[in-house]
């Protein structure tokens, strides 16, 4: 009777596993699902005719990568138990594959960070200037290195393993890498945006109230009134700042404050939740911004055409430098997409 009752409850702990497993399967494809559409909508959205630059490629490459792990997903889900090239195939590689992504994605952000300010700097010091087919496919075989490094290193490092090797033996335990390469990089982001708002506030109330509406070139931006003072000039940083900053924050204000609260209540989201497209976007329109800052002095906007962001219009920060009767050119509207 007692051996009984232990089978009995060891075929209720099993049954109980196994509905845990697929309670857990559905939500990480509910999850990643969510996620695709999330970076279909922001493809979407984003400004046509953009400047090709790393980050776009790379988050094309993102979403390739969200798409063929759903695609993984939902045929081990579906098959539950199967042999493909002499690899069997069950439910708990889901897991195993989720783990995999969640520290490449996790081990991504700094070295996809710093490839974006080469690219950037190289643009505009035109070190370089590659033909536009030279240059997409240096993207291409960067971003596949870069790919290929992060995922070997991860499958190399020994600590790494035997995260994966303790997944096994315990395989009703599924825990994701929660990644630092986000957190401090979101932390120097609003870190820096907070000390230029600090330091150029008052600018920044001031422009906001005497900020217009207007349309240039078939194109609605913003007009920053122009002023007589023989000191408002392009290489001025002190001028330029309050600019970009109304600029950034009139597109981003709202993941701005978002990534605030995960700061500050130190949320912890998993490594291949974090990395998206959104957020990839937003880390190219703060680098812009940058670049446009430290480089204000060797910008001629009548001789070179400005990135053009997926996102911000920052033409509007520099339009009103170089057409002093800009207010006789165009008429204001009430409208703005910037």
């Amino acid at each position: 009777m007692s051996a009984l009752n232990s089978e009995n409850c060891s075929f209720q702990y099993q049954l109980h596993q196994t509905h845990q497993l697929l309670d857990g399967n559905c939500l990480l494809f509910l999850i990643i699902l969510g996620k695709i559409l999330l970076n279909i909508l922001t493809l979407g959205m984003k400004r046509k005719h953009t400047h090709q630059n790393f980050l776009e490629y790379f988050c094309i490459s993102l979403a390739f990568t969200d798409l063929l792990l759903l695609v993984n997903i939902s045929l081990i889900s579906y098959f539950r138990d199967f042999v493909l090239l002499g690899i069997r195939f069950t439910k708990y590689h889901i897991c195993l594959f989720i783990q995999i992504i969640s520290f490449t994605y996790g081990f991504l952000h700094y070295p996809v960070f710093l490839i974006a300010c080469i690219d950037y700097y190289l643009y505009f010091s035109k070190a370089t200037k590659l033909p536009f087919k030279c240059q997409k496919v240096c993207y291409f075989f960067t971003i596949i290195l870069i790919w290929i490094s992060v995922l070997t290193y991860v499958l190399g490092d020994p600590a790494i393993y035997q995260s994966l090797k303790a997944q096994n033996v315990y395989s009703h335990q599924c825990p994701f890498y929660i990644g630092a390469q986000s957190y401090w990089l979101s932390f120097s982001m609003v870190t820096i945006l907070f000390m230029g708002f600090i330091t150029s506030w008052s600018e920044v109330i001031t422009l906001v109230q005497a900020v217009r509406i207007t349309s240039y070139m078939n194109e609605t931006i913003l007009y920053f009134p122009f002023s007589s003072d023989s000191s408002y000039t392009m290489n001025s940083k002190k001028t330029l700042l309050p600019k970009l900053i109304i600029c950034f924050l009139g597109t981003w204000l709202p993941f701005v404050l978002l990534q605030v609260i995960i700061l500050l209540l130190k949320v912890q989201i998993p490594a291949y939740i974090e990395m998206n497209i959104p957020w990839l976007y937003f880390v190219n329109s703060f680098l812009i911004a940058t670049i446009f800052w430290f480089n204000c002095h060797k910008l001629n906007f009548r001789d070179m055409a400005l990135p053009v962001d997926p996102f911000v219009n920052w033409k509007c920060c520099f339009i009103p430098l170089i057409l002093c009767n800009f207010e006789q050119i165009e008429k204001p509207i009430s409208v703005i997409i910037c």
